[in-house]
């Protein structure tokens, strides 16, 4: 009976102490958004910027894009209220979720863990706000019929596209939602003065793609390509080099003398491992060394070919910045 009583106590404390820990989270996360908000007041006072980086604030982001997506949701206007986002993993730290949590925006989040998404699904905010997660390798093949399969189709607010991978030939599949804002990752370790992208493979997976976990993606010119095919004009990244930002054509006037600089940056990220799956700490264009075999496609030659065919892969500016 002692040891019953005993099991029961213990599975209680540990319940109460869950309880506290997600009371506490939620508390935290209200003192965060109040906090943006705050910020995003601010932002409406800034008509003009020298680059994206300029307004710049993490909430829920990695690298500064809340405070970006909100100065584009505020110049634009009238944007509809959704999105979609995959490579989100626990959606804790993601580029939607102070959209939905300070704008109540709706929409869907997507990723391959279950794990993943099985806290997001038992996340409060999931009940609280109109947010719908579903568990799925996102490829070419299967990304329309995930967006249809959560009702969402025609002009959307936002797209982002995170999956460390495939995201550029996913963008190009993408043709049942028209979102005004795009936001993809860029591998700036292929440079600036190519249009380069990994060949597509439906079950690439960047930690396997090469041991030095620099191969995947595309470069920023190969993504600039594909938004004028698509009708998207490029405006500029985040600091730290790692995400571009695209407006639709049709919008895209809004900006046009509202940022001075829509280049996007290099990144300094040395993130590199070596055949152990250490951190190797390579900096700067050396970060294109261990994937100088590597094959991509050569976009403006229509050709796939090593990276290393190339007598150079940054221009002054970007070697200026990363040197």
């Amino acid at each position: 009976m002692s040891e019953n009583i005993s099991w029961k106590s213990k599975v209680k404390n540990a319940a109460q102490r869950a309880g506290r820990s997600l009371f506490l989270q939620g508390q935290y996360d209200k003192l965060l958004i109040a906090q943006g908000a705050l910020c995003s007041r601010q932002l409406n006072e800034v008509a003009r910027v020298d680059t994206l980086a300029d307004v710049e604030f993490s909430i829920f982001s990695q690298w500064g894009e809340d405070g970006i997506i909100e100065w584009l949701v505020q110049r634009l206007g009238n944007v509809p209220e959704s999105f979609v986002e995959f490579g989100v993993e626990d959606y804790r730290e993601a580029n939607t979720r102070f959209l939905i949590a300070h704008r109540n925006w709706r929409g869907m989040v997507i990723d391959g863990d279950s794990r993943n998404v099985e806290a997001i699904r038992n996340d409060a905010i999931t009940h609280q706000r109109d947010l719908i997660a579903a568990c799925a390798f996102v490829t070419a093949e299967n990304i329309e019929a995930l967006i249809a399969d959560a009702g969402l189709t025609g002009e959307i607010g936002l797209l982002s596209i995170d999956i460390d991978g495939n995201d550029y030939w996913v963008w190009k599949a993408i043709e049942n939602v028209r979102p005004q804002i795009v936001i993809v990752e860029y591998n700036a370790v292929f440079g600036d003065l190519h249009d380069l992208v990994i060949p597509y493979d439906a079950a690439f997976v960047r930690t396997k793609g090469h041991y030095s976990n620099l191969y995947w993606g595309a470069s920023i010119g190969a993504f600039a390509r594909l938004g004028h095919e698509k009708g998207y004009t490029l405006i500029g990244s985040n600091r730290a080099g790692s995400n571009a930002f695209f407006v639709r054509d049709d919008r895209a006037s809004l900006f046009a003398e509202a940022i001075v600089d829509k280049q996007a940056r290099p990144s300094r990220f040395r993130e590199s491992r070596d055949n152990n799956h250490n951190l190797s700490l390579l900096r700067g264009k050396a970060r294109a060394n261990p994937i100088a075999e590597c094959a991509v496609i050569d976009l403006q030659a229509g050709a796939t070919v090593r990276l290393d065919a190339f007598e150079a892969l940054y221009g002054e500016r970007w070697l200026r910045a990363i040197a």
